[in-house]
Protein backbone atom coordinates (compact mmCIF):
# COMPACT_ATOMS: atom_id res chain seq x y z
CA UNK A 1 0.00 0.00 0.00
CA UNK A 2 1.38 3.39 -1.01
CA UNK A 3 1.52 5.94 1.81
CA UNK A 4 0.07 9.33 0.82
CA UNK A 5 -0.39 11.86 3.63
CA UNK A 6 -1.45 14.97 1.69
CA UNK A 7 -4.11 15.50 -0.96
CA UNK A 8 -6.14 18.28 -2.56
CA UNK A 9 -9.79 17.75 -3.43
CA UNK A 10 -12.74 19.74 -4.75
CA UNK A 11 -16.15 19.45 -3.10
CA UNK A 12 -19.46 20.82 -4.34
CA UNK A 13 -22.77 20.59 -2.52
CA UNK A 14 -26.05 20.15 -4.35
CA UNK A 15 -28.23 23.04 -5.52
CA UNK A 16 -31.55 23.53 -3.80
CA UNK A 17 -34.64 22.63 -5.80
CA UNK A 18 -36.76 25.42 -7.29
CA UNK A 19 -40.09 26.39 -5.84
CA UNK A 20 -43.00 26.24 -8.29
CA UNK A 21 -46.10 28.22 -9.20
CA UNK A 22 -49.26 26.15 -8.91
CA UNK A 23 -52.92 26.65 -7.95
CA UNK A 24 -55.53 24.35 -6.52
CA UNK A 25 -58.21 23.64 -9.12
CA UNK A 26 -60.29 20.88 -7.51
CA UNK A 27 -63.94 20.77 -8.45
CA UNK A 28 -65.25 21.49 -4.96
CA UNK A 29 -62.61 24.07 -4.00
CA UNK A 30 -63.84 27.24 -5.74
CA UNK A 31 -61.16 29.47 -4.20
CA UNK A 32 -58.26 27.06 -3.88
CA UNK A 33 -55.55 29.66 -4.14
CA UNK A 34 -51.79 29.18 -4.62
CA UNK A 35 -50.43 25.71 -3.87
CA UNK A 36 -46.90 25.64 -5.26
CA UNK A 37 -44.52 23.60 -3.08
CA UNK A 38 -41.00 24.44 -1.96
CA UNK A 39 -37.92 22.96 -3.53
CA UNK A 40 -35.92 20.36 -1.60
CA UNK A 41 -32.59 21.16 0.07
CA UNK A 42 -29.46 20.20 -1.85
CA UNK A 43 -27.26 17.41 -0.56
CA UNK A 44 -24.12 18.21 1.47
CA UNK A 45 -20.58 16.82 1.21
CA UNK A 46 -19.53 15.26 4.52
CA UNK A 47 -16.15 13.86 5.52
CA UNK A 48 -16.19 10.86 7.87
CA UNK A 49 -13.21 9.46 9.81
CA UNK A 50 -12.63 5.74 9.26
CA UNK A 51 -10.13 3.84 11.43
CA UNK A 52 -9.53 1.16 8.78
CA UNK A 53 -7.95 3.70 6.41
CA UNK A 54 -4.25 4.52 6.81
CA UNK A 55 -3.49 6.72 3.78
CA UNK A 56 -4.97 9.38 1.50
CA UNK A 57 -4.05 7.34 -1.58
CA UNK A 58 -7.64 7.15 -2.85
CA UNK A 59 -7.69 10.92 -3.35
CA UNK A 60 -4.92 10.69 -5.90
CA UNK A 61 -7.45 9.16 -8.29
CA UNK A 62 -10.74 10.72 -7.15
CA UNK A 63 -10.41 14.44 -6.51
CA UNK A 64 -13.91 15.83 -7.10
CA UNK A 65 -16.94 15.05 -4.97
CA UNK A 66 -20.43 16.40 -5.68
CA UNK A 67 -23.68 15.89 -3.78
CA UNK A 68 -27.09 15.54 -5.44
CA UNK A 69 -29.31 18.51 -6.20
CA UNK A 70 -32.64 18.95 -4.42
CA UNK A 71 -35.82 18.31 -6.42
CA UNK A 72 -38.22 21.05 -7.45
CA UNK A 73 -41.41 21.52 -5.50
CA UNK A 74 -44.69 19.94 -6.56
CA UNK A 75 -48.32 21.02 -6.77
CA UNK A 76 -50.70 20.72 -3.83
CA UNK A 77 -48.08 22.22 -1.51
CA UNK A 78 -45.73 19.26 -1.95
CA UNK A 79 -42.09 19.89 -1.01
CA UNK A 80 -39.44 18.50 -3.35
CA UNK A 81 -37.19 15.67 -2.23
CA UNK A 82 -33.87 16.55 -0.56
CA UNK A 83 -30.67 15.81 -2.42
CA UNK A 84 -28.63 12.85 -1.19
CA UNK A 85 -25.54 13.70 0.88
CA UNK A 86 -22.15 12.51 -0.33
CA UNK A 87 -20.12 10.80 2.43
CA UNK A 88 -16.34 10.79 1.87
CA UNK A 89 -14.30 8.51 4.14
CA UNK A 90 -10.88 9.70 5.33
CA UNK A 91 -8.33 8.19 7.76
CA UNK A 92 -8.49 9.10 11.43
CA UNK A 93 -6.04 11.94 12.03
CA UNK A 94 -6.96 13.93 8.92
CA UNK A 95 -6.80 17.73 9.21
CA UNK A 96 -8.97 19.63 6.72
CA UNK A 97 -7.88 23.03 5.36
CA UNK A 98 -9.65 25.48 3.06
CA UNK A 99 -7.17 25.74 0.19
CA UNK A 100 -7.88 29.41 -0.49
CA UNK A 101 -7.97 30.84 3.03
CA UNK A 102 -5.74 28.24 4.81
CA UNK A 103 -8.42 28.08 7.50
CA UNK A 104 -8.59 24.81 9.43
CA UNK A 105 -12.12 23.53 8.95
CA UNK A 106 -11.78 20.51 11.20
CA UNK A 107 -9.60 17.76 12.63
CA UNK A 108 -11.03 14.26 12.35
CA UNK A 109 -9.39 12.12 15.04
CA UNK A 110 -12.11 9.74 16.26
CA UNK A 111 -13.59 6.86 14.32
CA UNK A 112 -16.98 7.87 12.94
CA UNK A 113 -16.42 11.60 13.50
CA UNK A 114 -17.96 13.69 10.71
CA UNK A 115 -17.40 17.16 9.26
CA UNK A 116 -19.66 18.94 6.79
CA UNK A 117 -17.32 20.68 4.33
CA UNK A 118 -19.93 21.87 1.81
CA UNK A 119 -23.48 22.71 2.86
CA UNK A 120 -26.30 22.02 0.41
CA UNK A 121 -28.27 24.96 -0.98
CA UNK A 122 -31.69 25.80 0.44
CA UNK A 123 -34.74 24.99 -1.63
CA UNK A 124 -36.66 27.86 -3.23
CA UNK A 125 -40.06 28.93 -1.91
CA UNK A 126 -43.22 28.03 -3.84
CA UNK A 127 -45.87 30.63 -4.62
CA UNK A 128 -47.97 29.56 -1.61
CA UNK A 129 -45.55 31.57 0.57
CA UNK A 130 -46.37 34.83 -1.20
CA UNK A 131 -50.10 34.80 -0.58
CA UNK A 132 -51.27 38.06 1.05
CA UNK A 133 -54.32 40.27 1.26
CA UNK A 134 -52.86 42.42 -1.47
CA UNK A 135 -51.93 39.49 -3.72
CA UNK A 136 -54.40 36.63 -3.62
CA UNK A 137 -52.91 34.81 -6.62
CA UNK A 138 -49.12 35.22 -6.66
CA UNK A 139 -47.63 33.93 -9.89
CA UNK A 140 -43.98 33.76 -8.90
CA UNK A 141 -41.72 31.46 -6.89
CA UNK A 142 -38.05 31.48 -5.87
CA UNK A 143 -35.28 29.36 -7.38
CA UNK A 144 -33.16 27.14 -5.15
CA UNK A 145 -29.83 28.44 -3.86
CA UNK A 146 -26.51 27.10 -5.06
CA UNK A 147 -24.66 24.72 -2.76
CA UNK A 148 -21.25 25.55 -1.29
CA UNK A 149 -18.19 24.92 -3.42
CA UNK A 150 -14.74 24.52 -1.87
CA UNK A 151 -11.23 23.43 -2.67
CA UNK A 152 -9.71 21.57 0.27
CA UNK A 153 -6.33 20.30 1.38
CA UNK A 154 -6.27 17.14 3.45
CA UNK A 155 -3.27 16.43 5.66
CA UNK A 156 -2.87 13.18 7.54
CA UNK A 157 -1.15 13.27 10.92
CA UNK A 158 -0.68 9.79 12.30
CA UNK A 159 -2.29 8.99 15.63
CA UNK A 160 0.51 7.48 17.71
CA UNK A 161 1.36 7.83 21.38
CA UNK A 162 5.10 7.27 20.96
CA UNK A 163 7.15 8.70 18.10
CA UNK A 164 10.52 7.09 17.38
CA UNK A 165 12.96 9.67 16.01
CA UNK A 166 16.64 9.73 15.12
CA UNK A 167 19.04 10.07 12.21
CA UNK A 168 18.80 7.59 9.32
CA UNK A 169 20.21 4.16 10.18
CA UNK A 170 19.85 4.71 13.94
CA UNK A 171 17.82 1.50 14.15
CA UNK A 172 14.27 2.88 14.35
CA UNK A 173 12.76 0.31 11.99
CA UNK A 174 14.64 -2.52 13.68
CA UNK A 175 13.28 -1.47 17.07
CA UNK A 176 9.65 -1.17 15.96
CA UNK A 177 9.95 -4.55 14.22
CA UNK A 178 11.26 -6.19 17.39
CA UNK A 179 8.55 -4.65 19.58
CA UNK A 180 5.51 -5.17 17.34
CA UNK A 181 4.11 -7.07 14.39
CA UNK A 182 5.14 -4.27 12.00
CA UNK A 183 7.56 -5.42 9.29
CA UNK A 184 9.26 -2.35 7.81
CA UNK A 185 12.07 -2.62 5.29
CA UNK A 186 15.41 -2.93 7.12
CA UNK A 187 18.84 -2.56 5.51
CA UNK A 188 22.32 -1.26 6.39
CA UNK A 189 22.10 2.00 4.43
CA UNK A 190 20.47 5.38 5.16
CA UNK A 191 16.91 6.24 4.11
CA UNK A 192 15.80 2.63 4.00
CA UNK A 193 12.49 3.79 5.48
CA UNK A 194 10.70 6.17 3.13
CA UNK A 195 7.32 6.34 4.91
CA UNK A 196 6.25 6.30 8.57
CA UNK A 197 5.65 2.85 10.01
CA UNK A 198 3.09 2.14 12.70
CA UNK A 199 3.33 -0.72 15.17
CA UNK A 200 1.16 -1.71 18.13
CA UNK A 201 3.21 -2.62 21.22
CA UNK A 202 1.41 -4.57 23.93
CA UNK A 203 1.57 -3.41 27.53
CA UNK A 204 1.74 -5.93 30.39
CA UNK A 205 -1.96 -5.20 30.98
CA UNK A 206 -2.75 -6.34 27.43
CA UNK A 207 -3.60 -2.89 26.08
CA UNK A 208 -1.98 -1.80 22.85
CA UNK A 209 0.07 1.38 22.38
CA UNK A 210 0.81 2.74 18.91
CA UNK A 211 4.45 3.50 18.11
CA UNK A 212 5.40 5.44 14.97
CA UNK A 213 8.79 5.17 13.25
CA UNK A 214 9.39 8.62 11.71
CA UNK A 215 11.87 8.48 8.79
CA UNK A 216 14.20 10.92 7.15
CA UNK A 217 15.27 13.32 9.90
CA UNK A 218 18.60 14.93 9.00
CA UNK A 219 20.14 18.40 9.36
CA UNK A 220 17.90 20.87 7.54
CA UNK A 221 14.85 18.60 7.63
CA UNK A 222 12.58 21.48 8.71
CA UNK A 223 13.55 23.30 5.48
CA UNK A 224 12.71 20.35 3.26
CA UNK A 225 16.11 18.64 3.15
CA UNK A 226 15.81 14.85 3.12
CA UNK A 227 12.39 13.45 4.04
CA UNK A 228 11.93 15.00 7.48
CA UNK A 229 9.94 18.02 6.30
CA UNK A 230 7.30 15.68 4.90
CA UNK A 231 6.98 13.60 8.06
CA UNK A 232 7.72 15.89 11.02
CA UNK A 233 4.01 16.66 11.19
CA UNK A 234 3.34 13.06 12.15
CA UNK A 235 4.94 13.48 15.57
CA UNK A 236 2.85 16.57 16.41
CA UNK A 237 0.23 14.35 18.05
CA UNK A 238 2.59 12.06 19.96
CA UNK A 239 2.68 12.23 23.75
CA UNK A 240 6.25 10.95 24.04
CA UNK A 241 9.33 10.96 21.79
CA UNK A 242 11.78 8.06 21.83
CA UNK A 243 15.07 9.41 20.48
CA UNK A 244 17.39 6.69 19.16
CA UNK A 245 21.10 7.50 18.93
CA UNK A 246 23.51 5.18 17.12
CA UNK A 247 26.50 4.67 19.44
CA UNK A 248 28.58 3.28 16.55
CA UNK A 249 28.40 6.52 14.52
CA UNK A 250 31.38 8.88 14.21
CA UNK A 251 29.90 11.39 16.69
CA UNK A 252 26.79 10.26 18.62
CA UNK A 253 26.63 13.53 20.59
CA UNK A 254 26.52 15.58 17.38
CA UNK A 255 23.84 13.23 16.04
CA UNK A 256 21.71 13.89 19.11
CA UNK A 257 22.14 17.66 18.78
CA UNK A 258 21.16 17.63 15.10
CA UNK A 259 17.77 16.12 15.88
CA UNK A 260 17.19 18.50 18.80
CA UNK A 261 17.95 21.48 16.56
CA UNK A 262 15.50 20.24 13.94
CA UNK A 263 12.72 19.81 16.49
CA UNK A 264 13.31 23.36 17.74
CA UNK A 265 13.44 24.81 14.22
CA UNK A 266 10.22 23.03 13.20
CA UNK A 267 8.37 24.48 16.19
CA UNK A 268 4.81 23.52 17.10
CA UNK A 269 6.01 22.50 20.57
CA UNK A 270 8.02 19.47 19.43
CA UNK A 271 11.14 20.53 21.32
CA UNK A 272 9.09 20.67 24.55
CA UNK A 273 7.63 17.19 24.08
CA UNK A 274 8.77 14.67 26.74
CA UNK A 275 11.67 12.56 25.46
CA UNK A 276 13.47 9.36 26.32
CA UNK A 277 16.94 8.83 24.84
CA UNK A 278 18.04 5.34 23.86
CA UNK A 279 21.60 4.59 22.85
CA UNK A 280 21.17 1.83 20.28
CA UNK A 281 23.54 -0.87 18.95
CA UNK A 282 25.34 -1.29 22.29
CA UNK A 283 26.18 -4.85 21.24
CA UNK A 284 28.65 -3.32 18.76
CA UNK A 285 30.27 -0.85 21.20
CA UNK A 286 32.81 -1.33 23.98
CA UNK A 287 31.74 -0.55 27.54
CA UNK A 288 34.08 2.39 28.18
CA UNK A 289 32.97 4.23 25.04
CA UNK A 290 29.32 3.58 25.88
CA UNK A 291 29.70 4.92 29.43
CA UNK A 292 31.41 8.07 28.12
CA UNK A 293 28.67 8.76 25.56
CA UNK A 294 25.94 8.12 28.13
CA UNK A 295 27.56 10.48 30.64
CA UNK A 296 27.87 13.28 28.05
CA UNK A 297 24.21 12.91 27.00
CA UNK A 298 23.01 12.99 30.58
CA UNK A 299 24.87 16.29 31.02
CA UNK A 300 23.26 17.72 27.86
CA UNK A 301 19.70 16.60 28.53
CA UNK A 302 17.34 16.17 31.45
CA UNK A 303 15.75 13.21 29.66
CA UNK A 304 16.46 9.68 30.89
CA UNK A 305 19.15 7.84 28.89
CA UNK A 306 19.06 4.09 28.23
CA UNK A 307 21.47 1.71 26.53
CA UNK A 308 19.77 -0.87 24.30
CA UNK A 309 20.23 -3.17 21.36
CA UNK A 310 17.19 -3.40 19.09
CA UNK A 311 18.62 -6.59 17.55
CA UNK A 312 19.45 -8.56 20.71
CA UNK A 313 16.80 -6.75 22.83
CA UNK A 314 19.32 -5.91 25.54
CA UNK A 315 17.85 -3.18 27.77
CA UNK A 316 14.59 -3.04 25.78
CA UNK A 317 12.37 -4.30 28.62
CA UNK A 318 13.67 -1.64 31.02
CA UNK A 319 13.10 0.98 28.32
CA UNK A 320 9.51 -0.15 27.82
CA UNK A 321 8.79 0.01 31.55
CA UNK A 322 9.89 3.65 31.58
CA UNK A 323 7.75 4.40 28.51
CA UNK A 324 4.65 2.89 30.17
CA UNK A 325 5.34 4.95 33.30
CA UNK A 326 5.62 8.19 31.30
CA UNK A 327 2.39 7.49 29.41
CA UNK A 328 0.49 6.72 32.60
CA UNK A 329 1.83 9.90 34.17
CA UNK A 330 0.78 11.94 31.13
CA UNK A 331 -2.72 10.44 31.28
CA UNK A 332 -2.96 11.20 35.00
CA UNK A 333 -1.88 14.80 34.45
CA UNK A 334 -4.48 15.17 31.70
CA UNK A 335 -7.29 13.83 33.88
CA UNK A 336 -6.36 16.32 36.62
CA UNK A 337 -6.25 19.34 34.29
CA UNK A 338 -8.33 21.03 31.61
CA UNK A 339 -5.55 20.88 29.05
CA UNK A 340 -6.06 18.78 25.89
CA UNK A 341 -4.06 15.56 25.68
CA UNK A 342 -1.59 15.78 22.78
Amino acid sequence: MQFIDRAEIEVEAGKGGDGIVAFRREKYVPAGGPAGGNGGKGGSVILKAEENLQTLLDFRYARRFKADNGKRGGPNNCTGAMGKDTIVEVPCGTVVYDLETEEILGDLVKNGQTLCVAEGGKGGLGNKHFLSNQNRAPEYALPGLEGEHRNLRLELKLLAEVGIIGLPNAGKSTLIASLSAARPKIADYPFTTLVPNLGVVRKPTGDGTVFADIPGLIAGAHEGIGLGHEFLRHIERTRLLLHLVDVTSADPIADYEVIQQELTAYGRGLSDRPQIIALNKVDACDRDTLDLIKEELQQLSESPVFAISAVTKVGVEELLQTIWHHLEQATSNYENSSLPLV
